[in-house]
């Protein structure tokens, strides 16, 4: 596997990587990953999480201008690193990410034969404006689909999370064969959680209303959009807290409108929690899970949501729209101010209509469990094998 981004970085190419290669690892097969070095600590508990069959090479990588939470892994590292692992007996290589991580497939490709699958994670068009401001916003999308197209067209298979995605590849003119395969989630890891911990440590009394967002804080995720949402509803609501856990390019801009709004009281910034508890018992202390990302082209925070039995209550928008069709767990809104506002008012109203979609929050999530989505992936990564074989001519495993 290959990556511009891993954890210590937080976001939903991380975690759809991890859930990817730990399904691998336990059904007995060795994956590697190359991915930055952030130059944190923190990366070697990551790195050694999945045991001895996952190993992360780490390569030299600089910050981004216009991006400084991302890493763009340096281009004399990947030369160095070409011959070490054009030597290694891969079955596949699997890219996540389009920018030095393609670069280093498209060389393995070229060197060894071997089968070379992406994913297209990230809706570029949609993201493209927000870090590249001074691009007129046409120029940016066609140079996002032209960019998007040479690249899919340039590898044997793409993965795309949802038929959404995999449609507007296809309106790009990409002919490389595809699956939709939406990233499964490891549901063993979202079955504990206390909310009541959570809340007396950040001292909110048991029987306040919290309304919860998890998301990267950068402005195509929308959440001022949800802060104008609970300006709406604080006058029907007065003790009304929303929670925002995620850190991002965004925070400064976000904590300032909270101010203008004047929701100093009803507002609390976490930045990023450790996701095998404090975000656990924060998704547990939620009344309500609000989101309204137009950009998502899967939105695994909703699936997380469900498994923990918060009810949603979303706008359905690309990738979204998909993990919420047939959802009993989750309310779909309007994408405005004012009809989202009456959508979380009408189930704030209502304890037991939220303690249903509550329960039914789990049976949703089964739906997109890693263990019904990875046994779909293999055949992607074996499918050619035997007129490439093995990257290094031996006999695929």
């Amino acid at each position: 596997m290959l990556s511009d981004v891993y954890f210590p970085r937080i976001n939903g190419v991380s975690t759809s990587i991890r859930a990817t290669a730990r399904w691998l690892v336990r059904a007995g097969h060795d994956v590697t990953l190359v991915a930055p070095d952030y130059g944190d600590p923190a990366q070697l508990q990551h790195d050694a999480e999945l045991g001895a069959h996952f190993q992360v090479s780490r390569l030299p990588a600089r910050r981004i201008f216009f991006d400084p939470e991302d890493r763009l892994m340096r281009m004399d590292a990947l030369r160095r690193v070409v011959p070490a692992l054009a030597a290694g007996a891969w079955d596949a290589v699997h890219v996540h990410t389009p920018f030095r991580a393609h670069q280093l497939g498209m060389r393995l490709r070229r060197s060894t034969g071997c089968r070379l699958v992406e994913t297209y994670h990230t809706y570029f068009e949609a993201y493209i404006g927000h870090y590249l401001p001074w691009l007129p916003r046409r120029a940016s999308e066609v140079f996002a689909r032209h960019t998007s197209r040479r690249l899919c067209n340039a590898v044997d298979h793409i993965v795309a999370p949802t038929a959404e995605m995999a449609a507007v590849l296809t309106r790009y003119g990409v002919r490389t064969a595809s699956t939709v395969l939406p990233t499964g989630l490891d549901l063993d890891e979202l079955r504990d959680g206390d909310g009541e911990a959570f809340r007396a440590r950040h001292d909110i009394a048991r029987n306040r209303l919290v309304l919860l967002t998890i998301s990267r804080l950068a402005r195509e995720k929308q959440i001022d959009f949800l802060l104008r949402v609970a300006r709406e509803l604080v006058p029907r609501f007065p003790a009304l807290l929303m929670v925002i856990a995620g850190e991002g390019p965004d925070e400064r801009r976000l904590k300032t409108l909270v101010q203008n709004l004047e929701l100093q009281a009803h507002v609390l910034f976490l930045g990023n929690l450790d996701r095998r508890g404090a975000l656990l018992d924060c998704y547990r202390a939620a009344d309500l899970f609000v989101f309204a990302s137009p950009t998502e082209t899967q939105g695994l925070v909703l699936i997380e949501a469900m498994a923990l039995g918060v009810p949603i209550v979303s706008t359905a928008v690309m990738g979204t729209a998909t993990v919420l069709r047939g959802a009993h767990s989750a309310c779909i809104a309007p994408e405005d101010v004012t009809g989202f506002a009456q959508s979380v008012a009408g189930l704030l109203k209502q304890p037991e209509r939220r303690a249903a979609m509550a329960a039914s929050g789990p049976g949703d999530a089964r739906a997109w469990s890693v263990d019904a989505m990875m046994a779909r992936l293999l055949p992607v990564y074996v499918t050619g094998a035997s007129s490439s074989s093995a990257c290094t001519g031996e006999t695929p495993k």
